[in-house]
């Protein structure tokens, strides 16, 4: 299964191709903004359109923002009809597990093979090829995908379709709840007069220690900004994590909080700002900074709406 087209070449999709590239698959490259895919043009084909991509391809990995573009990208377009027979399609964004097994069913009736299998890790672990792959589908499928996973990080088979965006929910709840607790900790040590920074490095070798600890914990003190992951992918993943838990009759309190935070630092301006962001929303809160000695760092314009 040499023949991949890769649809989506945003924050996370750009340095998923390149490992990719390195591991010495062929690919086809779509990508709305067509100037984001120009940089693998001497190694890469560049499709004009989702449906040229999907031709003659052994394997289709879809990287969009949410279910309503891949749903868009690739079925209501009908690009999908152009799967060849036993063909694999991965959907490594993060959708609805509902769609994914929508989604699942269709590629089932056209003669190909289905896997969602959203990630984790941002754009430092696309980068470094560790990314956490998170697969829902059968084991046949997942040993197909083996060569093409280990290219982009470690994949684990959690379950039936569905049930890799079912772990990649659980994976956000975590991520979410952790960064507002992680912002809300420094800010209340630093305004009762303790060094944040020594703080977050005490804390680290303790219970509380994380990566967001170590990797947020250390971009909120440098106010360092600039998105790994939107906060409006931290808040429409929390939005999914609710409609998920409804559906389920669950009631996840923490969830519903740092979903109204996230919603507020979006209604402030900063959908752009990486999730770690959501320390501003605390600042803006409370009226104080957390380091008023470091500058803002983050560029809310011309980012691709295609990312991770």
């Amino acid at each position: 299964m040499r023949k991949i087209c890769f649809l989506g070449i945003g924050l996370m999709g750009e340095p998923m191709v390149a490992r990719l590239l390195d591991a010495g698959f062929s690919l086809t490259l779509w990508n709305r903004t067509v100037e984001k895919a120009q940089p693998f043009s001497g190694r890469a084909r560049i499709a004009s359109s989702p449906a040229e991509a999907v031709a003659e391809a052994d394997v289709v990995i879809t990287m969009l923002e949410n279910g309503t573009a891949v749903e868009q990208v690739l079925y209501q377009s009908n690009a999908i009809a152009r799967l060849s027979p036993g063909a694999l399609v991965i959907d490594m964004s993060s959708v609805e597990p509902a769609t994914a097994r929508r989604h699942g069913a269709r590629v089932a009736e056209l003669g190909g093979c289905y896997l969602d299998a959203p990630v984790s890790g941002g754009t430092r672990g696309a980068q470094a090829g560790t990314l956490s792959i998170m697969a829902g589908g059968n084991d046949q499928d997942f040993d197909q995908a083996t060569a093409v996973f280990q290219a982009m990080g470690r994949a684990t088979l959690i379950g039936p379709v569905g049930s890799g965006q079912l772990a990649k929910l659980a994976n956000q709840t975590i991520v979410g709840i952790t960064i507002g607790a992680v912002s809300e900790a420094l800010l209340l040590a630093a305004k009762g007069g303790a060094r944040p920074e020594k703080v977050r490095e005490a804390l680290l070798g303790g219970f509380a220690g994380s990566k967001i600890l170590e990797q947020h914990g250390e971009r909120m003190l440098a106010r360092n900004f600039e998105p790994g992951a939107p906060a409006r992918i931290q808040l429409k993943d929390l939005g999914m994590i609710l409609d998920e838990a409804r559906t389920e009759g669950l009631t996840l309190p923490l969830s519903q909080r740092v979903f109204e935070q996230y919603r507020a630092l979006l209604a402030s301006g900063h959908g752009e700002v990486d999730h770690s962001g959501l320390l501003l929303e605390l600042e803006r809160l409370n009226g104080v900074q957390l380091n008023p000695d470091a500058a803002d760092h983050f560029s809310p314009t011309d980012l691709d709406k295609e990312t991770h």
